[in-house]
C-alpha cells in the first residue's frame, strides 16, 4: 500500500476534464483495444504455467540473460533493482540491451554458457539491437538452435522472432497483440525472466490488481487529478520532474522516462506539437546537483517526490564525534533510514516554498504488491494525461522515422 499527497491546487480543477479522462481509460478497457488493462489478472495463468517449469530451470541454470531493450528490458530491471534487496536468492539477471561493443564484450565476459538460460524479447520481433545481440551469443558460445532448451522467445503471435522459435522448435511465449512493448512488464516480457528467476511475480500481479479494482472504483481520485493539472498547465510546467529517495528507484526512474516521453511526446488531433519532459532524479544525491535549478530556475516544473518509510536495512549512524568535524553531530545515533527521509521532507518544503508544484508518493516498504502497485500507477497515469492531451499514447511515429533512416546507411 502506497500513500499519495498532492500539495498543488486541486480545487479549481474542472470535474468535466477529470470524468473525461476517466471515460477515456474505461473505455480503452471496456472495448479490448488496449490490452495492458487486464494484464494483472490474465498474466496469473501464465505465472502458473512457469511455476511448473520453475524446478527444472532452477536445478539447470543460475543466470538468465536477457536479450532486449527498451519495453522489452526496462521495466524488468526497474522491479529486480526494487525487490532484489528481499529477494537475495533470485537467479543473476544479465541485461545485453544497447548496441555498444564495449557493453556487449562486458555482459558476455559475465556468461557461463552451461548454466545460463537465454531469454530474447522483441514485441515487433525484428528490433535490430536484440537479433543482432543474439546473433552474436549464438556464435560467440555456439549455442545449437534446434530444439534448445537454453533458449526462451517472447514476441507477438506472427512475428518474424516467433516464426525463427517455431522453425527450430524453442520454447515461446506471446506478448498481446493489444498490448505496447511499453506498457508490457506485467506480461510474458516481465513475468517469464522474473518467474523464473525466482521473484514471486503472482503477489506483483495481486498489487497492480487491487489498484486497477480501487481505480475503477473511484478510490483514486488523486490520479484524475494529476493528470488534469499537468495537462492544463502543461505549456507552464513542460517537465516533470521524478525526485525518488533511494538508489532503489533508479531503474524505475529509467522506466519512467520511458513509458512517460515515448507516450506522450507527441501530435496532436490537431498536429501541435504536445508532451512532457520526464526527468528522473535520486535524493540525495541530486540535492547536489539538479535541486537548484528547481528551487531558483525557472517555474516550468512539478517535482513528484517518493520516498520508502520503512527500510528492512537498520543502518544506524554511530554516536561519533571527530575533531573538526562537529557540524555533522545533529545526527549522530539516528539511522541512515531517518536521515534520509528526513533529506526527502526538508527538500520538499524547500521546493514547496519556491513555488513548485508538488506531490508525494511515500511507500510503507518496498513488496512485491507495492511495487505491481506503482508499475500500475504510472501505466494508468500516462494513459489519462494521453487521453486529455488528445493524442495517441500508445504508437510511437517519431521512433520509427529514425529506424528506417538506419536501414538506409546499410543499404547504400
Amino acid at each position: 500500500m502506497l500513500q499519495y499527497t498532492n500539495y498543488f491546487d486541486t480545487k479549481s480543477l474542472d470535474p468535466f476534464t477529470l470524468e473525461k479522462g476517466f471515460e477515456a481509460v474505461r473505455y480503452e478497457a471496456a472495448s479490448g483495444e488496449i490490452g495492458y488493462y487486464h494484464l494483472p489478472l490474465s498474466s496469473q495463468l501464465l505465472v502458473e504455467e512457469l511455476q511448473t517449469i520453475y524446478h527444472t530451470i532452477d536445478r539447470r541454470f543460475n543466470t538468465i540473460a536477457i536479450v532486449g531493450i527498451g519495453g522489452s528490458s526496462l521495466g524488468i530491471k526497474a522491479i529486480e533493482r526494487l525487490l532484489r534487496p528481499s529477494t537475495p536468492n533470485a537467479k543473476k539477471l544479465i541485461y545485453l540491451e544497447n548496441s555498444d561493443p564495449i557493453s556487449i564484450m562486458h555482459e558476455m565476459k559475465q556468461i557461463d554458457k552451461f548454466r545460463t538460460l537465454f531469454v530474447v524479447i522483441s514485441k515487433s520481433g525484428g528490433t535490430v539491437e536484440t537479433l543482432s545481440i543474439f546473433k552474436r551469443l549464438i556464435v560467440s558460445f555456439e549455442l545449437p538452435l534446434e530444439n534448445s532448451d537454453q533458449i526462451f522467445v517472447v514476441s507477438d503471435e506472427d512475428s518474424i522472432l516467433s516464426r525463427f522459435a517455431d522453425e527450430n522448435h524453442l520454447r515461446r511465449f506471446v506478448i498481446p497483440a493489444n498490448v505496447g512493448g511499453r506498457f508490457s512488464v506485467l506480461s510474458a516480457v516481465g513475468m517469464v525472466p522474473l518467474t523464473l528467476a525466482g521473484f514471486d511475480t503472482g503477489a506483483i500481479l495481486t498489487g497492480a490488481q487491487i489498484f486497477l479494482e480501487r481505480f475503477w472504483n473511484r478510490q483514486e481520485e488523486h490520479m484524475l487529478q494529476k493528470a488534469a493539472f499537468y495537462v492544463i498547465h502543461r505549456d507552464q510546467y513542460p517537465m516533470n520532474v521524478l525526485f525518488a529517495y533511494s538508489d532503489t528507484f533508479e531503474e524505475f526512474g529509467k522506466w519512467v522516462v520511458q513509458i512517460w516521453g515515448e507516450s506522450l511526446g507527441k501530435r496532436n488531433r490537431r498536429g501541435e506539437r504536445v508532451g512532457l519532459t520526464p526527468i528522473s532524479l535520486i535524493g540525495s544525491v541530486d540535492q547536489h546537483s539538479f535541486l537548484q535549478l528547481i528551487i531558483e530556475g525557472p517555474l516550468n516544473k512539478t517535482v513528484t517526490f517518493m520516498h520508502i518509510e520503512h527500510s528492512e536495512e537498520h543502518l544506524m549512524i554511530p554516536e561519533l564525534s571527530l575533531n573538526y568535524l562537529e557540524k555533522s553531530d545533529f545526527v549522530n545515533g539516528k539511522s541512515f533510514n531517518d536521515l534520509i527521509n528526513a533529506q526527502c521532507q526538508a527538500t520538499m518544503q524547500s521546493v514547496l516554498q519556491s513555488g513548485v508544484s508538488v506531490d508525494d508518493i511515500a511507500w510503507k516498504q518496498i513488496d512485491e504488491r507495492s511495487v505491481g502497485e506503482m508499475i500500475l500507477y504510472y501505466e494508468l497515469l500516462t494513459s489519462l494525461s494521453g487521453a486529455l492531451l488528445e493524442i495517441n499514447t500508445y504508437d510511437q511515429p517519431g521512433v520509427e522515422i529514425g529506424k528506417k533512416i538506419l536501414e538506409t546507411y546499410f543499404s547504400r
